[in-house]
């Protein structure tokens, strides 16, 4: 019998024993490796038996021999391969937990040598990353030979990939789990130039993965929870998002912010930017930048250079980073984990003080002593914060609702903050010109999110005609992106966000093509939501209003942008019947703010001697006004011709009216004002509503 038949004889005895007596199987193996050292075939089944059996450290001496006895063996580089596997994998069950602590079982050199000649067999460059990573982990030693190779690696293979986000596999690798590795070892020399590249990259993964959107959905893995992220700082680890290429632990990144800010403060030592020492927020950082700047103009050369770059990363940073704190709270549903029912909100022009603008010294009030009877202290319709906001010459000032917006100081400071790290970013050419080009790499031109940004900023700075513009770019952007587009009808909401947002700039400019509103207006029901109006307005004068994309939030806006364009044409010299009788209509709305202007406007049809509105008892349904147009009639209102009743005819109820009016009136007048007073309590909103709806040509006609 020749030596090669009697290592299989032996083998086979070994395989019908494992069974039935497995120290019987144990013994003919020992025996067979006696005889046979240099056999491969005895000593994989050695090993074959302790794996199954799940012995972890039988089985590791073993692996641990053929490793060094058969370095050439196919077989043997399975089983690592299977191990590493193991290493690399999520996997928690009782196997994979094996074959870990059989890799623990290995000498330390053994180990790395083993690693790095897997690394050697992987042909697949994620798979090659992911074992060599396995190796700068458990080796920091060796994180001087192969981490900045590999960090390498991974960028290429992102470039020639040609991904069309960052927030990739690759990159997710570098940023993560490389970048920290190559930039906390000082042994590792880095010219300042790679590592404010680096730095770069990694911010760019972590605002694409903070700000991905509702796109990403297709992706998520089983049901998410619902996320509330209050702020950029929380950890969106609960939602299961799975990045292409990656398993869904390896795919989480937990405090992205944090994150971002413990890289730049090493780059910032390792770069000796100056007076970082480690910066302990952004906020922190912004101030900081701001001292910086006002060195710009007097340096040059390496240090001016230097100085620049500091405060462009650094600046831009901040703003990305306070820019999504404040979008993120007013279009939430923009990014994922935020429900699609909270609808995005409004920054338009605050027109409270479209009831306030009357002046009725320039004549006699003929109804000023009714008007001491019927209003029972309502004269003054302002409040003390309309008196302060009436003061000239003062900045733009926010008051927020601290019990129905929960994270108000949050998002006003985000707003502030990104708003300032803009202007910091342009207040010289050389910050401004290495800014541009962040932004044409990271292309911010497509994020809908930044744009929306950038729109309300230049909104709160006044600068309409370019806030026309921005909203037009931003329509470009939502058209490119419709996975922003929600199934409960998110993106038409947004469509119709923009169009009132245009409405409101061009009212700014002295331009009244507000006919856009109507767009908003008829995609409306004429029910009225229940639900709480948020809002943080602007004081009035020049100021602003943040309004939620609901029907009771945003129908009143459209009711005050109409009624301040109403006003224009209702009290100049010439008379239009018209116009003043859309503004007594609109007055209704929020009444008894509007009374003094809705006396104006009866002072104003009484010195006229008569008035013409066929639409009023279609729409007039407020008490008081009705009591006033009642008082017009009579001989002690001035006998004022009144051309009221509507073309259609009315369901007659008989009620009594105050006043006298059925003594001395018209019958059908009487009649009509008494059908009236009967609808007095209609819903008010349905009202209006169907005012704008059903006389939306003549309205638009009647716009100045």
């Amino acid at each position: 019998m020749s030596a090669q038949k009697d290592c299989e004889f032996l083998v086979k005895k070994a395989r019908e024993l494992v069974s039935v007596d497995s120290c019987a199987a144990k013994a003919w193996l020992i025996t067979a490796r006696t005889l046979y050292p240099t056999d491969f075939n005895i000593q994989y089944e050695m090993y074959t038996i302790e794996r199954n059996a799940e012995r972890t450290a039988p089985a590791g001496r073993l692996l641990y021999d053929m490793f060094i006895n058969f370095p050439d063996q196919p077989i043997v580089w399975r089983e690592i391969g299977v191990i590493t596997a193991a290493l690399r994998s999520d996997s928690q069950d009782k196997h994979a937990q094996f074959l870990r602590g059989l890799f623990e079982t290995l000498p330390g050199r053994v180990q790395c040598e083993m690693l790095l000649k897997a690394t050697e067999q992987c042909f697949n460059t994620l798979e090659k990353a992911e074992m060599l990573l396995l190796l700068l982990k458990r080796f920091p030693e060796s994180v001087v030979q192969h981490g900045l190779s590999l960090g390498e690696t991974l960028l290429d293979a992102e470039a020639s990939e040609n991904v069309d986000t960052p927030v990739n596999c690759f990159r997710k690798l570098f940023v993560c789990d490389v970048l920290p590795l190559i930039i906390n070892n000082m042994d590792i020399r880095l010219p300042a130039s790679l590592m404010q590249k680096y730095i770069l990259k990694a911010a760019e993964f972590y605002i694409g993965y903070v700000t991905r959107g509702p796109s990403a959905d297709g992706q998520l893995q089983g049901s998410q929870d619902s996320g509330n992220l209050k702020s950029p700082s929380m950890s969106r680890g609960s939602q299961r998002y799975v990045i292409d290429g990656l398993s869904e632990k390896s795919s989480l990144v937990a405090d992205p912010w944090e994150r971002l800010l413990e890289l730049l403060a090493v780059v910032g030592v390792r770069c000796e930017w100056q007076g970082d020492k480690g910066q302990r927020s952004f906020v922190d950082m912004l101030q900081r930048m701001k001292e910086l700047c006002r060195y710009l103009p007097g340096l040059d050369g390496e240090t001016r250079s230097r100085y620049c770059s500091q405060v462009v990363i650094c600046g831009a940073l901040t703003l990305f980073r306070s820019a999504f704190l404040y979008v993120s709270a007013v279009q939430p549903a923009l990014f994922q984990g935020h429900g699609a029912s909270s609808g995005p909100w409004i920054l338009v022009e605050d027109l409270s003080s479209v009831y306030s603008d009357v002046d009725l010294d320039k004549g006699p009030v003929k109804h000023a002593q009714k008007k001491r009877k019927q209003a029972d202290g309502r004269e003054k319709t302002m409040s003390s914060d309309d008196e302060e906001g009436l003061g000239k010459g003062r900045g733009r000032h926010i008051l927020v609702s601290k019990t129905e917006m929960p994270n108000w100081s949050e998002t006003l400071e985000g707003f502030r903050a990104a708003r300032e790290s803009w202007d910091l970013l342009h207040s010289h050419d050389a910050l401004e010109a290495e800014f541009k080009k962040i932004c044409a790499s990271w292309k911010t031109d497509s994020w809908l999110w930044f744009r929306i940004f950038l729109t309300d900023m230049i909104v709160f700075q006044g600068q309409y005609r370019k806030a026309l513009s921005s909203l037009h770019q931003m329509s470009a952007v939502q058209q490119h992106q419709p996975g922003q587009q929600s199934p409960s009808g998110q993106g038409s909401l947004e469509h119709h966000r923009v169009l009132i947002q245009q409405a409101s700039c061009h009212y700014a400019l002295g331009e009244y093509r507000i006919f856009m509103v109507f767009d908003w207006i008829w995609m409306q029901t004429s029910t009225v939501p229940q639900e709480p109006v948020f809002f943080f307005s602007l004081l009035p004068g020049n100021d602003l209003r943040l309004l939620p994309c609901t029907n009771k939030a945003v129908l009143p806006f459209c009711f005050q942008l109409m009624l301040a364009c109403f006003k224009l044409r209702a009290f100049a010299d010439n008379r239009d019947d018209l116009s003043l009788g859309h503004v007594v209509v609109l007055l209704q709305y929020d009444w008894p703010q509007g009374e003094m202007l809705f006396l104006k406007s009866v002072d104003k049809i009484y010195h006229q001697g008569s008035f013409q509105y066929e639409n009023f008892f279609n729409y007039v349904t407020n008490i008081d006004m009705l009591e006033e147009f009642a008082y017009l009639r009579t001989p002690e209102g001035g006998r004022i011709q009144l051309e009221l009743l509507p073309n259609q005819g009315m369901l007659i109820k008989h009620h009594t009216v105050t006043r006298g009016i059925t003594k001395g009136v018209k019958e059908d007048f009487r009649l009509a004002m008494e059908r009236q007073v009967s609808r007095c309590g209609e819903n008010l909103l349905s009202v209006l509503h169907r005012f704008c709806i059903n006389e939306k040509i003549i309205i638009i006609q009647s716009l100045p």
